[in-house]
């Protein structure tokens, strides 16, 4: 099985079905990114639903304070910027936080099930945004874009009186929920723009 077939069957659940046609890689993609951001928005509300009032509310204050890590991955700011942004550019954006959070999301691989399959999904998404990537003119720019190297998460300096581990769960939860709304984002303008009569309109 040569790469590309690897790739393809990475977008298409395990079979090698070629995938000739842009937009089913692209669906393949948004469909995947789109499973991770739900699972970000259950593991978050079923962690906000085991917070005390006021946890909850001194938590949301540390959050509005801070920002994620990944927020040193420049990415499109609004609605017009990212409908302006080149489909390379948010395919190399997409895929620097997919990478980006393959590791902290060992952090959230304990306990129920969704979480185990998270670090492999995260992988799986990455290689077949990789393709997305490789089909694209001028892909040789990917290659300073995915060298930026990040800090882990957990270096947070504020303390309100929250616990230590509740507050660090609650922004890795925060922000990876935040990151698969950005990457769903980037992906389905990028799948949109290959379609010209299509309305791109976020």
């Amino acid at each position: 099985m040569d790469r590309v077939c690897v790739l393809l069957s990475v977008l298409s659940l395990g079979s090698c079905q070629p995938l000739s046609d842009p937009q089913d890689r692209f669906s393949m993609a948004v469909s995947r990114v789109r499973h991770l951001h739900l699972v970000a928005q259950r593991l978050f509300s079923d962690f906000e639903s085991t917070l005390q009032t006021e946890e909850q509310r001194q938590l949301n204050k540390i959050f509005l304070q801070d920002f994620c890590n990944s927020d040193y991955i420049v990415s499109p700011i609004g609605k017009h910027e990212t409908q302006r942004s080149s489909v390379l550019k948010l395919l190399s954006i997409s895929y620097r936080l997919v990478e980006y959070w393959e590791f902290p999301s060992r952090a959230l691989s304990a306990g129920s099930a969704p979480r185990n399959l998270i670090f492999l999904k995260l992988s799986d998404l990455k290689t077949g945004i990789l393709l997305l990537i490789e089909n694209q003119d001028g892909a040789e720019m990917f290659q300073d874009i995915s060298s930026i190297q990040l800090a882990p998460y957990g270096n947070y300096q504020q303390s309100l009186g929250v616990d230590e581990s509740l507050r660090k769960m609650y922004e890795l939860l925060a922000c990876f929920k935040k990151d698969m709304h950005k990457v769903e984002t980037f992906l389905t303008v990028a799948k949109c723009r290959l379609s010209p009569e299509a309305n791109c309109t976020l």
